[in-house]
């Protein structure tokens, strides 16, 4: 694809995420659209957010990880993307919807943080292990710039994985002591049981997940960090919230999170 093209939906995807009006999908607008040309449009829309607002990249996710996901999406192969600073909310936290989200989904799953730096090709499941100082329960809150969640994978590679905001619970584990394919989360929604799922849910293993994420980062040149945060995908359908609803879930023998939509 001519830069000129990656630039400018790069582009169109940043004033979407800022002026809360999403788009037609880009494979309408670009039929031959790659995987590899999605990459660099969602880079431009990251560059934008890192030069024109102050941003700084804290971390990365994968997505679209689960069948059920997969099966709810039409998507059937995992998306990549960068988190932000400014996409962190603590635990607890009131998140608006209006003036700040689209068409919210929340999702929850096991959040990774680094504690050395790693890069494909190449990283196993040992490697992301090793290079792992925690695991805590997350709610990510998707966030499609894409008009009603129409997306192939190509859309929502270039939307930044449909990454919207995300929020970490307090409490951590090392996962040297947790059978993580065997992990349980319980999702509530104002006060109800909504799901459950396993760590299995995403690629089998999370640290699978993690790794195939740091291996395919790698082929464009992009590490993993120490410090980072690293997203693994949801491990229960995605949940459409709006102002009101509150959400809570729980790491079994790790912690909880939680959230509140205003």
């Amino acid at each position: 694809m001519h830069k000129g093209l990656i630039e400018l939906l790069g582009d169109d995807l940043y004033k979407a995420m800022r002026t809360f009006r999403p788009l037609q999908p880009l494979v309408e607008q670009a039929p031959s659209i790659t995987i590899d040309d999605a990459y660099y449009i969602s880079l431009r829309m990251l560059a934008r957010r890192v030069e024109d607002d102050g941003e700084v990249v804290v971390g990365k996710k994968i997505g679209v990880t689960s069948k059920v996901v997969q099966d709810m999406l039409g998507v059937h192969q995992p998306d990549f993307g960068f988190l932000t600073d400014a996409m962190a909310y603590p635990n607890g936290a009131d998140i608006p919807v209006a003036g700040n989200l689209i068409q919210p989904r929340a999702e929850a799953e096991i959040g990774f943080k680094l504690k050395a730096d790693l890069q494909g090709p190449g990283v196993t499941e040992a490697d992301v292990l090793a290079a792992t100082e925690c695991i805590m329960p997350c709610f990510e809150i998707v966030d499609s710039r894409i008009k009603d969640w129409n997306i192939r994978i190509q859309d929502t590679i270039a939307d930044n994985a449909s990454c919207g905001v995300y929020v970490l619970g307090d409490a951590s584990a090392d996962p040297k002591d947790h059978d993580l394919p065997n992990l349980k989360i319980t999702v509530w929604k104002n006060g109800s049981l909504l799901s459950e799922g396993l760590g299995s849910a995403v690629q089998g293993n999370p640290l699978t997940a993690v790794a195939w994420l740091a291996n395919t980062l790698g082929r464009f040149g992009i590490p993993f960090k120490a410090g980072e945060v690293i997203l693994s995908g949801s491990l229960v359908p995605l949940e459409p919230v709006v102002a009101g609803d509150k959400m809570e879930m729980e790491l079994h023998g790790i912690g909880r999170a939680s959230v509140q939509f205003v």
